[in-house]
C-alpha cells in the first residue's frame, strides 16, 4: 500500500516539479510540492538499497544505504552552497547528526521493540562507533569553533580545511578497516540474519533506478533551494530552524524509511548501521566534502557551529553512546531517544 502511495506521489511529483518551476507558482507551494517529492524518491532509493543490503550484507548494505541517502543531502547542501546559504548547511549537517542519532536511532528502537521485548546488534561495531562519534564530533567540530575565537576569517577556513583533509582520510581509513583487514573478526549473535529473504529488486535493477532516483531528487533539490528565503519569511522560520528540522528531515528520508523497516524485520544490525554510520558519513565525510567544495565558490564555509548546534550534537552523541554501547535496544530507550530529538527541535524552534 505505502509502495503505491510513493509511486503516485513520484509520477505526480516530478512532472508537477518542473511544471510549478517553469512557471513560477508561489515558493510556498512549490516548497511542499519539492519536500513531497523528494520523500518519495526517497523511498525508491531505500528501497533500491534495501534490496542491495539483502545481497551484499549488514556492513555494505548498511554502508550503501546510508551513503545513498546522504546523496540526497550533499546534493541539496551543494546547491544552498552555491546560493550562499551556508548558515542553512551547517544546520542541515546538525539536524542530520540530530536526526540519525536521535530520531532513526529512536523509531527503530521504539517500533522494534514494540514487536520484540528484546533485540540485539553488534556489539564490537557499536563501541567502534562511539569512538569515531567522539572524535568526529566532540574533537573536529568542538576544535573549530574554540580556536576561532582568536583567529581571522583566513586562519579558521585554512584550519577547517586541514580537520576536514583529516576527517575524510580517517573515514577511509574505518572503511577499510571494517570492510577489508577486520572482515568478518568481530561477529555478534545477530549477523547471520541478513540473508533470510530474497530481494525485492535484482541487482541490475536496483542500481538502475538508485541512479535515476538520485538524479531525479538533484534536479528538484535544486529548485527546493531557491525557496527557502520565501519560505522563511512566509512562515517565520529562521534559517537555523529549516536547516536543523526540515532540510534534514527531507534529505534523510531514504534512510528513515530503510532503518525503520528493518527494525520491525528485527535486523538490528543493519538498522543501526543506517543510524549512527549515516550520522559518521555526515560528519567524517559529507561535512568536510562540502567545506572544501564550499572553497569553489564566492562564500566559503568554514566548520564553525554555532553554540545551541555544537551542545545538541554533543548531547545527542553522549545519549546514543551510553544507550547503545550494551549492544542491546528496547522501546523505552528509543522513546528517550525520541523524546531528547523533540526537546532540541522545540528548542531551535524556539531560537
Amino acid at each position: 500500500m505505502a509502495n503505491k502511495i510513493f509511486m503516485i506521489m513520484t509520477f505526480i511529483g516530478v512532472p508537477l516539479s518542473v511544471m510549478g518551476s517553469l512557471m513560477h507558482w508561489p515558493s510556498t507551494i512549490l516548497f511542499v510540492i519539492y519536500c513531497l517529492t523528494i520523500i518519495a524518491l526517497a523511498s525508491y532509493m531505500g528501497r533500491a538499497t534495501e534490496s542491495l543490503a539483502v545481497i551484499a550484507g549488514p556492513r555494505i548494505g548498511g554502508l550503501l544505504n546510508a551513503t545513498f541517502g546522504n546523496a540526497v543531502e550533499l546534493i541539496i547542501s551543494i546547491f544552498a552552497l552555491k546560493a550562499g546559504l551556508t548558515g542553512v548547511v551547517l544546520a542541515s549537517l546538525t539536524g542530520s547528526v540530530l536526526g540519525n542519532l536521535l530520531l532513526v536511532a529512536g523509531l527503530s528502537f521504539f517500533i522494534g521493540g514494540i514487536k520484540f521485548k528484546r533485540q540485539t546488534f553488534n556489539i564490537f561495531d557499536a563501541r567502534h562507533n562511539s569512538g569515531l562519534l567522539m572524535f568526529a564530533v566532540l574533537v573536529a567540530f568542538v576544535i573549530p569553533e574554540v580556536f576561532s575565537m582568536r583567529m581571522s576569517e583566513g586562519e579558521t577556513l585554512s584550519l577547517s580545511v586541514g580537520i576536514s583533509i583529516i576527517l575524510i582520510a580517517l573515514y577511509l581509513a574505518a572503511l577499510f578497516f571494517k570492510l577489508v583487514t577486520h572482515r568478518g573478526v568481530y561477529q555478534s549473535e545477530s549477523s547471520g540474519q541478513t540473508h533470510e529473504e530474497e530481494p525485492e529488486w535484482s541487482k541490475m535493477k536496483a542500481i538502475v533506478i538508485l541512479a535515476l532516483a538520485t538524479i531525479a531528487v538533484a534536479y528538484v533539490s535544486e529548485n527546493l533551494v531557491h525557496t527557502f528565503h520565501d519560505v522563511a519569511k512566509s512562515f517565520g522560520w529562521t534559517e537555523l530552524f529549516i536547516g536543523v528540522i526540515i532540510v534534514a528531515i527531507v534529505g534523510n528520508a531514504a534512510e528513515h524509511a530503510s532503518a525503520l523497516i528493518f527494525a520491525w524485520k528485527n535486523k538490528m544490525d543493519i538498522a543501526v548501521e543506517i543510524a549512527i554510520g549515516s550520522t559518521l558519513q555526515i560528519a567524517m565525510f559529507v561535512a568536510p566534502v562540502l567545506v572544501l567544495v564550499s572553497l569553489l565558490f564566492t562564500k566559503s564555509m568554514p566548520l564553525v557551529f554555532t553554540l545551541p548546534e555544537l551542545v545538541a550534537m554533543a548531547s545527542a552523541v553522549l545519549l546514543i553512546i551510553i544507550i547503545s554501547n550494551d549492544g542491546e535496544s528496547n522501546w523505552f530507550e528509543g522513546l528517550t531517544l525520541m523524546a531528547a530529538y523533540i526537546i532540541m527541535g522545540i528548542g531551535f524552534f524556539l531560537l
